[in-house]
């Protein structure tokens, strides 16, 4: 990944692990906790658990 995508990614997903459920994320499938989210050019997919605070991403796409 060039440094400039790399570095916008990071920026984005720091954003995204504070509020998993905003910045753009949409469920998938109806599944509130199977989010997809554009970050930083970069379609990520993941999941969100809450009862243990944690965002799992499952899924990183660029071309």
């Amino acid at each position: 990944m060039p440094h400039a995508l790399r570095a916008a990614f990071d920026a984005g997903m720091q954003r995204m692990a504070a509020d998993p459920y905003g910045h753009g994320s949409t469920p998938v499938k109806g599944d509130e906790s199977r989010r997809e989210a554009t970050v930083g050019s970069v379609v990520v997919r993941f999941y969100v658990s809450d009862a243990v605070l944690t965002v799992t991403v499952v899924r990183v796409v660029y071309i």
